[in-house]
């Protein structure tokens, strides 16, 4: 996170990029639609399970496991084949993400360490610890140079001192880096991907700007393509200005769009149809 420059809260600072302050009031814009929609009144629980249902899916499916919505609710099992287990792991990530809100501000790498153990429970031998140097990394859609385990250990702990010392930074751009750092480090063995989304859900959900989770983010990433996200994490990880922004730029559209998947599934309910 060099692009954040040396300040008292160097998140803030990624706020005067060049469009994300739009970004940011794009996303308010977007979640205030949902939460000002008449079923959300009376049925925001129902939104919330359909949310977490489609947001498992979306981020399944860009760690290549693209399954049919109607398959993710008519299957029971998912101890089959990888692509079984990948969406098994997304929907055991999403059901734990909301357990762990209290937790994140005083201690993110135990919650990081937990979403792991989480998703990768069938890899019992390495799971829940950040990985060692030359243990091989196991994400193969991801497929940027990756860092040293000693830089990657530097660079959790910083980040995990700026989300434990708060500051004045939007939720988006917050969200953001924790997404683009833990994709850029891949901290652990395996299923880096579903962590960081599922650490970026937690971010939005525990910072307010969507406290009854029904913006799926990762609705957004799959609909925009598994191309525009790893180029908009080259940007990213590239360190410039313009890069850092398009990244934010990036998971904010990719918010709105979750947004708008769930004012469908608003409209659905309120016609009766869903």
């Amino acid at each position: 996170m060099s692009t954040t420059g040396a300040t008292a809260d160097p998140l803030a600072a990624l706020g005067s990029l060049p469009g994300v302050a739009d970004s940011v009031e794009s996303v308010r814009k977007a979640v205030d639609r949902v939460y000002g929609h008449r079923v959300m009144r009376r049925r925001s629980n129902e939104i919330t399970s359909e949310a977490a249902l489609r947001g498992a899916r979306g981020s399944a499916a860009l760690s290549g496991a693209d399954w049919a919505l109607e398959e993710v609710r008519r299957r029971s099992d998912f101890s089959g084949d990888a692509d079984a287990r990948t969406m098994g792991a997304a929907l055991r990530l999403t059901a734990e993400a909301g357990q762990l809100l209290s937790i994140w501000r005083q201690s993110p790498l135990r919650v990081l360490a937990r979403l792991h153990l989480v998703a990768a429970a069938d890899k019992a031998e390495r799971v829940g610890r950040p990985r060692q140097e030359g243990e091989p990394v196991d994400e193969p859609l991801i497929g940027l140079a990756l860092p040293s385990a000693a830089e990657a250990h530097g660079r959790l702990d910083g980040l995990s001192g700026l989300i434990i010392a708060g500051g004045s930074a939007p939720a988006l751009v917050t969200a953001a880096v924790v997404h683009g750092e833990l994709l850029a480090l891949r901290p652990f063995t395996s299923h880096n991907g579903l962590v960081a989304r599922a650490a970026e859900r937690i971010v939005l959900v525990g910072s307010g700007l969507d406290p009854k989770s029904v913006c799926p983010a990762e609705v957004g990433h799959a609909e925009l393509g598994r191309e525009a996200y790893i180029g908009a994490l080259e940007g990213y990880v590239s360190g410039t200005p313009e890069g850092v922004a398009a990244w934010i730029a990036h998971c904010g559209r990719a918010i709105e769009l979750g947004a708008r998947e769930s004012t469908a599934v608003c409209e659905a309910l309120q016609r009766g149809a869903a």
